[in-house]
């Protein structure tokens, strides 16, 4: 997919990558990207400072206006009401986004564009960029986030699968639910950045000082410290083996003071995306410790592929997208169960082994992903829309 003009609904550039940064970097080496900082998923708490906080950030950087990251790349904040389920909010936002965005898109030379969505809410702006195709990539199930209005927010997630034109989704799960409003949706498994990540194995790379004083054997987790992670088996772990070493890398949205009290936990902040590979490096085992409710038996996390890119054996709880892969993964439905995979793998674990993980990732980088995912866009954009203009998604993605 060549010369094509994007807009995309994404969540904000700032923040830990996932599949959007990784689709959306992609495709701007051949393509016109205009990414839109998130426009919210939620009203705003006007009493808690994080989300002040974000507000003022995005004031400033809509007063900064668009913001070339790559010869194709260019990152811009909308400003819109963050109460989409008003309708005066909504009819203001789109009159507002066709204002706004319309003219940074004009200022580009951006025509007959493609609109990409990663965000439910963007379901109420359908049409506002008068787009020729329309494409919903999915990544959760939106309705089960504790933070949102679940059954509004489900209505949203239909209304963007039953228009889109091509429906892809990062889970099997995922994909068979969306089926019943686009018989079209598409799996599109996660990718992972291969060269970066298999430095673990085959590098020598400088370990991090904040590991230097840290007792191994060491186990890792990365990622947000959600209420989507289970607390208790992490204390569980610590509780049982003083002798290991559990280490969290990521900000912490949830209480973890319990945690914070163990001598053997160790809270190290976020970090740079470039800088997981030495920290994996220095892990025994990567961690997938996600309790197991609606929203996380639809997750597939990119920490998957990128711990075994980087050689780690993997202990998770009974998530269906690691069971893709039961030679590397161990799958726990237990606490007692997670601990003695934890030391199993300790112990059998070889650089031949971790050579063999590595390996099998070699094949499943992210432009091979975002190949496949362009190829079928492209063929949807063949296809004749009638004179009256878009028709529902199903009508053009059950061609591909």
């Amino acid at each position: 997919m060549r010369g094509q003009n994007i807009i995309a609904f994404a969540k904000d550039w700032g923040q830990d990558p996932t599949s959007c940064n990784h689709v959306l970097v992609e495709l701007a080496k051949h393509n016109k990207v205009l990414w839109l900082n998130s426009i919210s998923t939620r009203s705003p708490n006007l009493r808690q400072g994080r989300d002040l906080g974000r507000i003022w950030s995005k004031l400033a950087s809509f007063c900064r206006g668009p913001v070339q990251i790559d010869k194709n790349l260019w990152i811009y904040t909308p400003v819109v009401l963050p109460f989409h389920n008003k309708p005066l909010a909504v009819a203001m936002n789109r009159m507002i986004l066709r204002l706004t965005v319309g003219a940074v898109a004009r200022r580009m030379g951006m025509r007959d564009v493609q609109v990409w969505t990663w965000v439910p809410t963007s379901a109420h702006y359908l049409d506002v960029f008068r787009e020729k195709l329309l494409v919903y990539y999915c990544t959760d199930e939106w309705s089960a986030f504790s933070s949102v209005d679940g059954p509004a927010t489900e209505r949203l997630v239909e209304k963007l699968a039953r228009r889109a034109d091509v429906v892809f989704a990062t889970s099997g799960s995922l994909v068979e639910k969306l089926r019943a409003y686009n018989p079209g949706a598409t799996l599109a498994s996660h990718g992972v950045d291969y060269e970066l990540f298999a430095g673990a194995v085959n590098d020598d790379l400088p370990m991090p000082p904040d590991l230097k004083d840290i007792r191994r054997p060491i186990l890792g987790y990365y990622g947000l410290i959600e209420d989507w992670l289970d607390l208790g088996l992490i204390e569980y772990l610590a509780s049982r083996r003083p002798e290991w070493s559990i280490v969290l890398i990521g900000g912490e949205r949830v209480d973890v003071s319990a945690l914070k009290r163990l001598p053997n936990v160790h809270f190290l902040g976020r970090k740079p995306h470039t800088e997981l590979p030495a920290y994996c490096r220095q892990f025994s085992v990567g961690l997938i410790p996600h309790r197991v409710n609606a929203l996380t038996l639809n997750m597939n996390p990119i920490k998957l592929r990128e711990y075994l890119c980087a050689g780690l054996p993997v202990v998770s709880t009974a998530l269906p997208e690691v069971r893709r892969y039961p030679n590397f993964c161990a799958i726990a439905e237990t606490y007692d169960e997670f601990e003695r995979a934890i030391e199993t793998l300790i112990n059998e674990d070889t650089i031949d082994r971790r050579r063999e993980r590595s390996e099998a990732m070699r094949h499943e980088t992210w432009p091979a992903v975002v190949a496949s995912l362009a190829g079928r866009v492209t063929k949807a954009s063949t296809i004749p829309l009638p004179a009256s203009g878009h028709v529902l998604g199903s009508v053009h993605a059950t061609t591909l």
